[in-house]
């Protein structure tokens, strides 16, 4: 169906959802207070589009002048009538020939400004689409899928057990992020540049199976780059990858000072051994940038470096992978990196978005950043210099966060899940209260070596495998930014990966893999109010208001990795007088 938009003159009681994180600050806390904790179990539905399509459904909506604009996985558009969800029109994207999908077909969202509506794809496009009528305006290629190479399940001998393994996903250029537009620029990065050999589950319905990591020459670099909102133009480009001086200082500790069980010495005999490392470097650009227009800045995090896993190939620190990054907004030059971990083999990816508040520090009120990281704790930087301001209380349990593999496996804590996966949270700036969904997934790590055969070398490569038969969930914690202290937390049936929503109504939104969407009260972290739907509930929640209404937005379609049920449905709710 495809159908021109009549863009309706907005209504003094009516409230957008704009951006992904809602506004440049990336908070994703609305001032709306219709819904509150004192009516919030009359919440109700009010009305559901399905799209047709079961599969991974992360997107964040965006709601402009009464339209919702919502990404569908594999990277279809919908522009629906935000009051009623009468279908205006829809994209249906069409996918290079054979392009190597590495990480599923989820897609976060979009970004609406200019008259447009713009989408990063799974292969690696950004398209432009006209707002009224979803046609194309315009279509680049961002990066070429043929510059990656990527490990290779051939790798393994023919006797090994996880020879027989599907592969899930593998290094390849993609997009993921939802773009964020900024005075005449669209901004968005490439994902999948490090993401490794990542194989099926034995297991219908189960989650990912093991992660296999060699040395090697795989992967290459990622970046995040604007591009013009009216031609496509490429107007800068910053590599995740530090230009010179990739290696870094050979850090022994994290930066807040946790030891790395590295070998430096033999990091820096390596280093001759493999010039090109660089190349290969990884370094994916997983979630939206939040920007300081005040002072023209940008901030996002990076992914892990590639290989992924075993460092043998990549002595050094492997700059500027899994950092948080603030740039320059207009030039793309950067400001500050602060490295979370330095040679990262783990997967600690620094996935959920950067989010902007002023901080009280030593009786002064600083512009701040701040970050929920995979290795569990909250960080706050001064989002000027970078300084790091405060590290909270670990929201989940630690346990061999920073050890090396064994042969016998080490059982490791947070694991390559998380922590906070890329999960956006939510910050009350008045209260400096964080909103945290968090994951409880032991994961094991493991050094295998099998000999050489008359047809094949020794093979040498390392696993990380999320362990099925150990207790899992997830964790929504609300932690006081002033002192660092957790608040309070709430255990789950599920980890939790999606998002939340927090409001001016006292409550915050989450939903479960098992299908429940959840309100919460913000105070005590009480369930309020649930619904049960039909498919996993994995995506971020958005409210808005038309004609003095309010409504919650969602979306339910699970996430394969984490073996949630599929489905194809956006949900809308409103109070029920």
């Amino acid at each position: 169906m495809v159908a021109s938009i009549v863009l309706t003159p907005v209504f003094a009681g009516d409230i957008d959802w704009p951006t992904y994180g809602l506004d440049h600050s990336n908070r994703r806390y609305s001032g709306i207070d219709q819904i509150n904790t004192g009516n919030v179990n009359k919440l109700s539905r009010a009305w559901t589009y399905q799209s047709g399509i079961k599969a991974t459904f992360q997107a964040t909506p965006v709601m402009v002048d009464r339209t919702i604009f919502l990404s569908l996985p594999f990277n279809h558009v919908v522009a629906l009538d935000a009051v009623t969800g009468r279908q205006l029109w829809r994209y249906d994207h069409q996918r290079k020939k054979d392009y190597p999908m590495c990480c599923g077909p989820a897609n976060r969202g979009v970004a609406v400004a200019d008259g447009k509506v713009f989408i990063g794809t799974v292969d690696a496009r950004l398209i432009a689409l006209d707002v009224q009528s979803g046609k194309v305006l315009w279509d680049i290629e961002v990066a070429d899928a043929g510059s990656v190479k990527s490990e290779s399940i051939a790798s393994l001998k023919d006797s090994d057990p996880l020879r027989k393994a599907g592969v899930a996903g593998q290094s390849g250029v993609g997009i993921a992020m939802a773009p964020v537009v900024y005075q005449g620029k669209v901004l968005i990065g490439v994902t999948g540049v490090g993401f490794g050999l990542h194989l099926d589950s034995d297991r219908d319905g189960a989650p990912l199976g093991t992660v296999v990591g060699f040395a090697g020459s795989y992967g290459r670099s990622g970046f995040l780059a604007a591009f013009d909102v009216n031609t496509g133009k490429r107007i800068w480009q910053f590599d995740t990858i530090a230009p010179v001086n990739w290696e870094g200082e050979f850090s022994q500790t994290t930066p807040d000072g946790i030891t790395l069980h590295r070998d430096i010495e033999k990091e820096r005999a390596d280093l001759s051994k493999y010039p090109e490392a660089a190349k290969y470097g990884g370094g994916s650009a997983w979630s939206t940038p939040a920007i300081d227009a005040k002072n023209g800045l940008l901030y996002f995090g990076t992914g892990n470096p590639s290989p992924q896993m075993d460092g043998t190939s990549r002595p050094g620190d492997n700059l500027y992978t899994v950092s948080l990054v603030c740039l320059d907004v207009n030039t793309g030059k950067i400001r500050w990196h602060y490295q979370q971990v330095p040679h990262d083999q783990w997967g600690y990816d620094v996935a959920s978005p950067a989010v902007l508040f002023d901080y009280p520090h030593r009786g002064k009120l600083v512009p701040a950043v701040g970050q929920a990281a995979k290795i569990g704790w909250y960080y706050i930087h001064n989002r000027l210099t970078g300084e790091l301001l405060l590290k909270s209380e670990e929201f989940v349990a630690h346990q061999n966060t920073f050890t090396n593999p064994t042969p016998e496996g080490q059982v490791i804590l947070p694991g390559v899940l998380g922590g906070v996966s890329w999960s956006p949270t939510s910050v009350d700036a008045n209260k400096l209260v964080a909103y945290v969904p968090a994951i409880h997934w032991p994961v094991k790590y493991t050094k295998r070596v099998l000999p050489a055969s008359p047809s094949k070398p020794a093979v040498e490569y390392t696993t990380l495998e999320p362990l099925m038969d150990v207790p899992r969930w997830g964790v929504l914690s609300a932690i006081d930014l002033a002192s660092g202290k957790v608040k309070w937390q709430r255990k789950t049936a599920q980890p939790l990966v999606g998002g939340l929503l927090a409001t001016e109504g006292n409550l915050v939104f989450m939903g479960e893999g098992g299908g429940r969407f959840n309100a919460y009260d913000a105070t005590t972290g009480l369930v309020l109010w649930s619904d049960q739907l039909d498919a996993g509930v994995n995506a971020p929640p958005i409210t808005y208001q038309i004609d003095g209404v309010q409504y919650v937005a969602v979306a339910a379609g699970g996430n394969q990795i984490f073996g949630y049920k599929a489905g194809d449905m956006f949900q809308v709710y409103k109070l029920n007088h």
